[in-house]
Formats: structure tokens, sequence, C-alpha cells
């Protein structure tokens, strides 16, 4: 077991707490305002020469990405204090990912509690034209919804620049 993939480990740990947390925000919100829930689909655009990919923030605040990892879609909520890309089961194994096989070795923290999560490697992982060869992510065992699109993949980018709007992605 890597110290990088431990670190990994103790910063996704947080980064799920602030999740959680945003979460109960969200829904408190959708009390009131049912039309903020998180959008169906996102938005991702191809925005300039470099193969820049946009994402238009949704109607709850968040960014919100349609992702092509291993060649299948992969919804995420973009969480840039996520240290690495977080995989929910229901996602690992859409990917084809032998879920079963895997040592979850590493304890965190959901919105529904503690878990554990196992080190994954993804062969690709493209929004737009932002693609990332060789993505270390974590699958999280249970207590996670919504796969998380954290800085295993987007610190891999040359950069990425948040607008009031909108996130770019440059590759």
């Amino acid at each position: 077991m890597s110290s990088m993939l431990k670190f990994v480990a103790i910063a996704v740990l947080g980064a799920l707490s602030a999740v959680g947390a945003a979460k109960a925000v969200v829904s408190l919100d959708d009390l009131r305002h049912p039309d903020l829930r998180a959008p169906a689909a996102a938005s991702a655009t191809l925005g300039g020469p470099d193969g820049a990919a946009q994402l238009t923030k949704g109607p709850d605040g968040h960014f919100w990405a349609e992702a092509a990892v291993d060649g299948k879609a992969v919804r995420f909520l973009v969480d840039t204090g996520a240290t690495a890309v977080s995989l929910s089961l229901a996602d690992a194994k859409r990917l084809g990912i032998d879920t079963d096989k895997l040592t979850y070795d590493y304890s965190v923290i959901t919105a529904d509690g503690r878990t554990r999560a196992a080190s994954v490697q993804l062969a690709s992982v493209a929004i737009a034209g932002a693609r990332v060869r060789n993505v270390d992510a974590l699958v999280i065992e249970k207590g996670l919804e919504t796969s998380l699109l954290g800085m295993s993949y987007l610190g891999r980018l040359s950069r990425f620049e948040a607008t009031p709007k909108a996130l770019i992605l440059h590759p």
C-alpha cells in the first residue's frame, strides 16, 4: 500500500464529509425549491483550440460532468476538495470492475457514515476534449450515491478555471 494512496484515503475522508454536508443543505433547498435538484444531464462543450471542455454550472450551484470512463458514461459531481476520483459502487460495477474482488483497505467517511474504499486505476477519463489517462481512483463500498470527480483527474489537466457560470477544463 503506497503512502500516496493512504494520503488519498485520508483526504477523501474530508472531501466526502464536505459533500455530505453540502448534500444536506441541497436537500433542505429541495424541500423549498424542487426545481433546484441536480440536473439529469450535465452540459459539457468544447471550448477552445486546446480542446478545453466547458462545464456549465447546474441549477443547484454545483458543476456536474458527464465523463467517458474507459469508454463508458459516468455522471460526476466535480469536487475540487476530493483528492481522488471516487466511484460509487454502482458506477464501478457499470464500468465492469469486479467489486467483489477488490481489497477495501481504506477507511473513509461518507454522508451515511464510515465505510471502506478500494484503490483502482482507470485507463482514461474524458470530458469532451479533456482526456487524462491512467487515473487513480477509489471505489467506495457503500454510502456514496454520486461519483466524485476529484483532483486525481483535475490535477492532471494543464489547468482548470472557474467562472461564475462555468468550469473550464484544459487538457
